[in-house]
């Protein structure tokens, strides 16, 4: 179910009898046809345990399920729209990155810690952004909300990357992550650029980055 770009702030997607898609609620901007919008309590496709984990993070974005068929379009708080298509990959995101999904899509959450360690730890306390991340698994179409617009830095492992915790968006592949510290002379006596922690990003994948380090 892959979405079809608007403009930079608002997509569409086709729903189709017998397939559904999740969204945030207050996303939907109009529809066409005979679709449905129910209030979902069990997390996507990740059932209960994907909710408790949410909630447990402070990250329980309301979603809703999308049924029936013909197009609804999407877009929230005039933020950009980034379309990402998974072909059997997981992307790892903030929760309330989130605008719209495949209904495919396995849904669940991550704690930081198993991928950092204890600076995974420390990124979703100096991020504010929780100590767990949404995963979503599968076949499908997945709409991502940002700042500014979003630009794809391929990761390697000769190459890895390094961002501005505030401006992570999203990330795929077999990727590794930990909060490093850039403090320097210039840090210590207040002429630095301010941005003492950043997100190092490791391995072979796609990290996502929006064009501004605000908060949704």
């Amino acid at each position: 179910m892959p979405f079809t770009r608007i403009n930079s702030k608002m997509v569409e997607a086709q729903v189709l009898p017998g397939q559904r898609l999740f969204s945030q609620r207050g996303a939907m901007l109009a529809y066409r046809g005979n679709i449905s919008f129910t209030p979902n309590m069990q997390g996507g496709q990740g059932g209960i345990g994907s909710m408790i984990g949410r909630r447990m993070a402070g990250e329980a974005t309301p979603l809703m399920t999308v049924e029936g068929h013909g197009s609804v379009m999407f877009g929230h708080g005039g933020h950009h729209v980034h379309c990402v298509d998974l072909t059997g990959d997981t992307l790892y995101v903030e929760a309330d990155r989130l605008l719209a999904f495949d209904g495919s899509l396995r849904q669940s959450t991550m704690f930081m810690g198993s991928q950092g360690g204890v600076m995974g730890v420390i990124r979703g306390q100096v991020t504010g952004q929780g100590l767990f991340t949404t995963t979503l698994q599968g076949h499908g179409a997945v709409a991502v909300m940002a700042h500014g617009g979003v630009i794809e830095l391929p990761i390697t492992p000769q190459r890895p990357v390094h961002v501005d915790p505030q401006a992570y968006v999203a990330h795929r592949g077999d990727v590794r992550n930990k909060l490093s510290t850039a403090l320097g002379w210039r840090d210590m006596v207040g002429r630095g650029s301010g941005e003492a922690f950043q997100l190092e990003l490791s391995g072979h994948g796609t990290v996502y980055v929006q064009a501004s380090e605000e908060k949704l």
